[in-house]
């Protein structure tokens, strides 16, 4: 039987959450074809008919998360400005819940050390769209010197990265409330400080 385009879009979507989540949660080398299609509901042939292999898989699976993350954040500073709006988007990532829902949170923090070891099809879908986060959080930066708001962003970024994976490891849970508080008080505060401009040669 014939799928109709609106069952297929139905099925893309499926595939891709449940890849997206089971490779948050166990890894992308752990993650069989077999566990995607059993939690989309779906049959290989139904999977490979929508994406062809698991690299193929992969890389939409991370290049839909990563999205999601983005929109997200989106609607966590929406009707905020600059500041308010960054400290919202830090104090939900840096969240005990967060913390505790791997599946359902930020890719960059539960598969950056696989994807570094993925083909490069997968590495250039997380590539695009961790470009499209660190633009996003460069408009919330001070500043005016668009290339130095840029670096903060990933500065403030990789912290709060780090921050979620170390939380996530301890095993003491006020050393990972610390952590995040920790954290997300050194990446606020340091978006804070409006720094003098570059001086030139000879100026």
């Amino acid at each position: 039987m014939r799928v109709s385009k609106e069952k297929a879009a139905q099925n893309r979507q499926h595939i891709l959450t449940a890849a997206a989540r089971l490779f948050r949660e166990h890894g992308i080398p752990a993650t069989g074809v077999d566990s995607i299609t059993k939690e989309a509901g779906l049959t290989h042939g139904g999977l490979y008919s929508q994406f062809g292999s698991k690299e193929v898989i992969a890389a939409e699976a991370i290049r839909f998360a990563l999205a999601e993350s983005k929109r997200v954040s989106q609607r966590v500073a929406e009707g905020k400005q600059g500041r308010d709006a960054f400290r919202s988007i830090v104090a939900r990532y840096l969240s005990p819940e967060h913390r505790d829902s791997p599946g359902q949170g930020c890719v960059v923090a539960a598969l950056a050390t696989d994807i570094a070891r993925q083909p490069q099809s997968v590495r250039a879908a997380f590539t695009k769209e961790l470009g499209d986060m660190f633009e996003l959080l460069a408009r919330l930066m001070p500043g005016d010197d668009p290339s130095r708001r840029y670096d903060d962003a990933i500065a403030a970024f990789a912290g709060m990265v780090g921050a979620l994976i170390l939380a996530r490891a301890v095993n003491d849970e006020p050393l990972a409330e610390r952590i995040l508080q920790a954290a997300a008080k050194r990446v606020t505060q340091r978006t804070n400080v409006r720094r003098p401009a570059r001086r030139t040669k000879g100026s």
